[in-house]
């Protein structure tokens, strides 16, 4: 006989994890991962970055709203510091000066009430800290102080443990492959055995889409993009210190990573939803990016590799009951911000769930339960 569960959340990622952790005791949860390994593509891919600025609104919303519980964890939730401070260096060309400091004003007047002032630096200050930037490349700079590196691994062992002690069965090399109604209940086949769920959560990141069409759901054109990082080694620096830096577009980005450096070109390729891999024309961008702004000399790279970042038409989060499916919930289209915005994407999903009230910190950000709703698309 099919176990049977209130609630089956699909996919073991970052978002999936934490929904799981919040929803705790207050209900029985089965969480779902078709591969080996929980948080394998985009979670276990990220830059792990948590930023309060230079967001769009909807994930800024979300992502303030986290700051809290990444800032101080609950009691017994995790041994170590989520997040370390980073700072974020933007730098630009002389031909995008004058946009770096509309840019900077822009951020300044519309700084939420916990950030720290930005700093409008000199060339100087700016390769006070970073000494390997190019004087003659770099003509504007700004420093923004609220800039950190996420404990990703921590974060996502944390919530699986969490959720593991509330009770949740946690399971991994379970792909849904089919679903049916069997009496007021989703019966799902996995690859392993069929379960009972009253309600199923779509947390696949990339494979949203191609999930809901097992349950007689519309897909919303969710789209994975792709984007790729390398790893180069850089002699003769202690990075260990250095802050994030980005082009004040995005159009690159490179941060330290393990001694060496993490380098992006912050490319957003839309491709099927899949086991992502690095193009070489992405890879020599992104050292050509790095050779450019910089006096380092670029003899090797150490890896690459490439993850994907899910978005919906609109690039904001779906988070939600379906209309079109009973019992079918999405909680998708989080881009590249899921890790950041996880406390506050499996409260808000949490409280729709379960019926609750939405937490205040996220009521304090204009979040209702009609903000990110699948609504719009159905």
């Amino acid at each position: 006989m099919a176990e049977h569960f209130d609630i089956a959340i699909i996919g073991g990622g970052i978002v999936g994890a934490a929904l799981a952790h919040t929803i705790g005791n207050r209900r029985s949860v089965v969480l779902l991962e078709r591969e080996e390994a929980w948080g394998y593509h985009s979670t276990g891919r990220s830059a792990a970055e948590f930023s309060l600025r230079f967001q769009s609104e909807g994930a800024g919303r979300l992502i303030r709203a986290s700051a809290g519980f990444l800032q101080t964890p609950p009691d017994g939730f995790c041994d170590l510091p989520l997040i370390r401070p980073r700072g974020n260096l933007c730098i630009a060309q002389a031909e995008k000066a004058g946009h770096l400091h509309h840019i900077f004003e822009v951020e300044r007047n519309k700084s939420a009430p916990m950030a720290r002032p930005l700093q409008l630096l000199t060339v100087a200050d700016a390769l006070a800290l970073v000494p390997f930037l190019d004087p003659d490349w770099v003509a504007a700079a700004l420093y923004d102080p609220d800039c950190w590196d996420i404990e990703v691994d921590s974060l996502l062992q944390s919530y699986l443990k969490s959720a593991r002690h509330a009770g949740a069965d946690l399971r991994r090399n379970a792909e849904v492959t089919g679903a049916r109604m069997d009496g007021s209940a989703w019966r799902l086949e996995t690859n392993g055995a069929d379960l009972l769920a009253t309600t199923v959560v779509n947390a696949a990141g990339g494979w949203a889409d191609p999930v809901a069409l097992h349950f007689g759901a519309t897909p919303l054109g969710l789209v994975p993009y792709r984007r790729t990082a390398i790893t180069v080694p850089v002699e003769g620096y202690d990075v260990s210190a250095m802050p994030e830096v980005n082009e004040i577009d995005e159009d690159f980005y490179f941060k330290p990573d393990a001694g060496r450096l993490l380098v992006s070109p912050a490319d957003e390729t839309p491709v099927a939803p899949h086991d992502a891999w690095p193009e070489e024309l992405d890879i020599a961008q992104a050292a050509q990016y790095l050779s450019d702004c910089t006096k380092l000399e670029i003899h090797r790279i150490s890896d690459s590799w490439a993850g994907l970042r899910t978005f919906a038409p609109d690039r904001l989060p779906v988070i939600g009951a379906s209309k079109r499916a009973p019992g079918f919930f999405w909680l998708a289209g989080l881009g590249g911000f899921g890790i950041q915005s996880s406390p506050a994407v499996a409260a808000l999903a949490s409280s729709l769930l379960l019926e609750t009230p939405i937490p205040a910190a996220l009521r304090q950000e204009g979040i209702t339960a009609e903000t990110f709703s699948p609504i719009r698309f159905e």
